[in-house]
């Protein structure tokens, strides 16, 4: 793996972990009155610093933002959290087994068993 893919993929979790911590407190907060849900992102940016190389790219931090109060009361919706916190999970998963394997195989490389 070369050194961009590397810190994309940390970025990655870093980000995904900083969503599964907000939407975490999103569903602990969904009967408060007055909470306004917050929302995690940093995809995006990402994705544009990837093209800046490694150094551009580490630099890329998740943004935390509470959302807009619409006069609604609470704009949470607890089906749509435990939707997201489902997606975070699943795709955090996936990207801890990419680096699973990638280090399996640094390992076997480093062994001469490769």
């Amino acid at each position: 793996m070369d050194q961009l893919s590397s810190v994309l993929l940390i970025k990655a979790l870093d980000g995904l972990s900083a969503r599964a911590v907000v939407t975490a407190n999103n569903i602990a907060n969904a009967s408060t009155p007055g909470y306004r849900p917050m929302r995690v992102s940093f995809e995006a940016e990402l994705s544009q610093a990837a093209a800046g190389g490694p150094a551009a790219a580490a630099s890329v931090m998740p943004r935390i933002e509470t959302m807009a109060d619409r006069g609604f009361g609470t704009d949470l919706r607890l089906d749509l959290e435990l939707a997201t916190a489902s997606s975070t999970a699943a795709r955090y998963t996936a990207l801890v087994e990419v680096l699973s394997r990638q280090l399996q195989m640094q390992s076997l490389a480093a062994r001469g068993s490769l």
